[in-house]
């Protein structure tokens, strides 16, 4: 092919490239899809620089691609300032409605939610299936949960500071690991199947009657942070399951391409998902250790109702579609 034949052939979208950093120039926010495509553009023209450099191509031709890529870097790259309006519209407004819409999210949430619950009634009713709690998580982890919990002193506050900090280490592997394994999907599904079982299971059973004190203390400790960390664990097995199906569901575009968009799409959940832990970890550290004298169950269980609710209207009220003046 020729040199001026390549040049029109790629001419339209250096136009386009240089037409966004005009319009970009002149705005304080810009959409996702906006930004995409500007990267995407950015990153051809650095393609066609290079093409143009190997092939000797005209030197005017060579110098308008080294200005066109030079003012395309600036404008992607560039420092700006908080845009405080477009994040709280992000945050409160467009991160809610992706998670309400997002597939899988909503098979995460289906999977785990009712694999937890299946397990947490076969193993507190033991008419259907009496060994049920043995057979999945073992004896000895039962055994292990029961001494665990058998005495609830309570603990000073440097050592709840102490225990906050493990618990955030502990919840973000367990997200990490259903995020990451849900990369090559299989596994992924495994990993979380796995977890709502087990969880499921261990709650059936210390909710039990026969479970006595080691019960009753169990029920004071999980109450407050229970919404949060297993809504944590549900965003991010939904977050590493939408880029795990990018390499299968393309849409159209290249892999790679596909796997880009959809782990930038991603990062909301992501953060959602790390808030929540944080959160969790917080209550877990401070609020659920607390020995019934300081803390009643009941206060617990306020806290537990009010983060509830809290993931409802986030989740479920300000992520339905509603017309921005219907909310």
């Amino acid at each position: 092919m020729k040199a001026s034949e390549v040049i029109e052939q790629r001419r339209p979208a250096w136009d386009r490239l240089e037409a966004m950093c005009e319009t970009i120039s002149k705005k304080s926010s810009r959409s996702m899809n906006q930004v995409n495509d500007f990267a995407m553009l950015y990153r051809d023209a650095c393609a066609d620089l290079a093409l143009a450099e190997s092939y000797q191509l005209p030197a005017g031709t060579i110098e308008y691609l080294h200005s066109l890529v030079a003012k395309a870097h600036n404008q992607l790259y560039r420092s700006r300032t908080v845009d405080w309006q477009g994040l709280f519209e992000q945050i409160v407004f467009e991160t809610p409605r992706q998670i309400f819409r997002e597939p899988c999210v909503h098979i995460a949430t289906l999977l785990f939610w009712g694999l937890f619950f299946c397990s947490a009634f076969l193993a507190y009713n033991q008419s259907y299936w009496p060994t049920f709690a043995e057979d999945v998580v073992g004896a000895e982890q039962l055994e292990s949960v029961n001494s665990m919990y058998s005495s609830f002193e309570g603990r000073n506050w440097s050592e709840n500071a102490f225990m906050m900090g493990f618990y955030i280490f502990n919840n973000a592997w367990i997200g990490l690991s259903c995020f990451v394994s849900m990369l090559p999907i299989l596994p992924g599904l495994v990993t979380l199947s796995y977890n709502a079982i087990s969880i499921g299971t261990i709650f059936g059973y210390m909710f039990r009657p026969d479970q006595g004190l080691a019960g009753e203390h169990f029920r004071t400790f999980v109450t407050a942070h229970g919404p949060f960390e297993l809504t944590a664990i549900v965003l991010s097995a939904g977050a590493g399951l939408r880029i795990g199906l990018s390499w299968l569901i393309t849409n159209g575009m290249r892999r790679r391409d596909s796997l880009i968009v959809n782990a930038r799409n991603s990062l909301p959940i992501v953060l959602c998902a790390v808030a929540l832990f944080v959160m969790a970890a917080f209550i877990e550290g401070f609020i659920s250790p607390a020995p019934e004298n300081i803390i009643p169950w009941w206060f617990k269980g306020i806290v537990a109702i009010g983060s509830s609710a809290l993931l409802l209207v986030y989740f479920v009220i300000l992520g339905y579609p509603w017309t921005r003046n219907e909310i």
